[in-house]
């Protein structure tokens, strides 16, 4: 009997030993996934460079274009709209460019091996749950991944070409030229994408807090006030723009977020409480 067979078998308990095994076995799957796939991107370097990292930087971008005309709709001119800048960055450092292109195809294969990697770690907390909270957390893995790429993609499309236009048109003085390292951009590439990605779980976080009862839908509406003024600040330090448009284009999504998560705490909690009254009847 293998070791997925004494999970899911009743009679037979695995020792922490077995556990840390089978977990191993799991996490050895989800670094070929990740392994395979940044050999994927590593394959076609040049593309993931010049048309994906590099993309954002470019006035011809789509979501640039995109930000341009909403900004002159909504009455804030040109504002979102990138100004004639050449975008140049450099490497002081001989290794520089050779770990910054390990660096691209290992964070590429991370976002596209993302939902396998989540569903080898499913698979090992799932023998844990009971019959009820597998039904509970059904279509998890969509959900996930689902929510991880919006978040990326958000990242991409409007953190990014934001970040660029404040930094690169941003003036201290006209005898500073700004050619900062791309080790620097790529660094918070990863940040307004990956980072932005795992963010937007947070309905889900909620919604395990509320089924485990650590947290309640009346606690997260009675500290809704903190919680704006905590996503502004976020949002401020996100995207250190200085019009009150581009503030809201990255608080609005981070507040609907937390308006998310207490509507589904509060479904969480009338479920359970209707599973309770059924139990016992």
């Amino acid at each position: 009997m293998d070791f997925f067979e004494k999970r899911n078998n009743g009679n037979d308990e695995m020792s922490f030993i077995d556990h840390l095994e089978v977990l191993r076995w799991h996490l050895v799957r989800s670094v070929i996934a990740v392994v395979v796939c940044s050999i994927i991107v590593f394959i076609f370097t040049d593309f993931f460079v010049d048309d994906v990292i590099f993309g954002p930087t470019k006035k011809d971008f789509i979501s640039v274009e995109w930000m341009c005309r909403i900004g002159q709709k909504v009455g804030v001119g040109e504002s979102l709209c990138f100004k004639a800048t050449n975008v140049v960055f450099q490497e002081n450092t001989m290794t520089g460019q050779f770990i910054a292109n390990f660096t691209v195809a290992f964070m590429g294969g991370f976002i596209l091996a993302f939902p396998y990697v989540f569903w080898e770690l499913w698979r090992f907390v799932k023998p844990a749950l009971s019959e009820k909270e597998t039904r509970q957390t059904r279509g998890i893995i969509f959900w996930v991944s689902m929510l991880f790429f919006t978040g990326v993609a958000f990242g991409y499309f409007i953190l990014t070409p934001l970040m660029v236009n404040f930094y690169f048109n941003y003036k201290l003085s006209d005898m500073i030229e700004i050619r900062p390292l791309f080790t620097d951009y790529l660094e918070n590439v990863i940040y307004t994408t990956v980072g932005i990605g795992l963010l937007f779980q947070l309905p889900l976080l909620i919604l395990l807090l509320a089924k485990a009862g650590i947290v309640t839908a009346a606690m997260l509406r009675k500290f809704r006030r903190h919680a704006f003024v905590v996503i502004l600040i976020a949002a401020a330090i996100i995207t250190p723009t200085t019009d009150p448009f581009s503030l809201a284009v990255v608080a609005a999504p981070l507040y609907l977020l937390f308006e998310i998560s207490i509507s589904l705490a509060a479904k969480g909690e009338k479920k359970n409480a209707e599973e309770s009254i059924q139990e016992w009847s």
